[in-house]
């Protein structure tokens, strides 16, 4: 019989930063990613789930989230409810020079559930070292954003980079959901479940389309 999740919520990086500061988000729109962070922060606390708010520290000076810097604090939505623990983080991932995985181990955690900001960077990298620190990572999609790139290897829109990197993770690296959907296995106790790299490159083989259904 399937056990029920250890979850804990990880809030990345929701700084001012991406709002009004020097790195908007792009897609989705921050005021839909903003309202759905809220809602999964509110469904973790009825469900007695910890909720953890990370934030980014970068050295004095910095041209992004500088310490005390109004892009480096936090947004007023952090405010309520309050964190039951607090990671301040100078790289990408949240476990990194932290002490986030002692933290969790301490509770038995066994899953984190990600959302906040940037989809491809801060969210990506500490979905990744979850998994080789073997924690379960779940995403969703509609709390959390990319800003759009361009440099000297090309060109991206926000839209392109989040639903790539969200592919990508649904491939292999963190189950992939919506808020709404989250909140459903939450109040259900279940577990939700990633795709697998071989079925995801066959669904986009031309060929292993046009075969007839068994």
């Amino acid at each position: 019989m399937p056990t029920t999740p250890r979850r804990a919520l990880l809030v990345i990086d929701v700084q001012n930063e991406y709002f009004t500061g020097r790195l908007p988000i792009a897609y989705p729109p921050v005021e839909q990613s903003l309202r759905n962070i809220g809602q999964a922060m509110e469904a973790a606390r009825e469900a007695g789930i910890p909720v953890i708010h990370v934030l980014h520290d970068s050295p004095e000076g910095a041209p992004l989230f500088a310490p005390d810097s109004d892009g480096w604090r936090p947004h007023p939505i952090l405010a309520s409810p309050a964190a039951d623990h607090t990671v301040h983080k100078t790289r990408a991932s949240a476990f990194m020079g932290t002490d986030l995985a002692d933290w969790l181990g301490a509770r038995d955690i066994d899953t984190v559930t990600v959302v906040g900001y940037m989809t491809h960077n801060c969210d990506a990298v500490t979905i990744f070292d979850a998994l080789h620190r073997g924690l379960s990572a779940e995403f969703l999609s509609d709390a959390s954003g990319s800003p759009a790139y361009r440099n000297a290897a090309g060109q991206a829109s926000g839209e392109e980079i989040h639903r790539v990197f969200c592919t990508v993770f649904h491939s292999n690296f963190a189950a992939v959901t919506t808020t709404a959907g989250w909140i459903e296995a939450l109040r259900a106790g279940r577990a939700l479940k990633k795709d697998n790299i071989f079925l995801s490159s066959q669904r986009a083989d031309p060929a292993y389309r046009a075969r007839p259904e068994s």
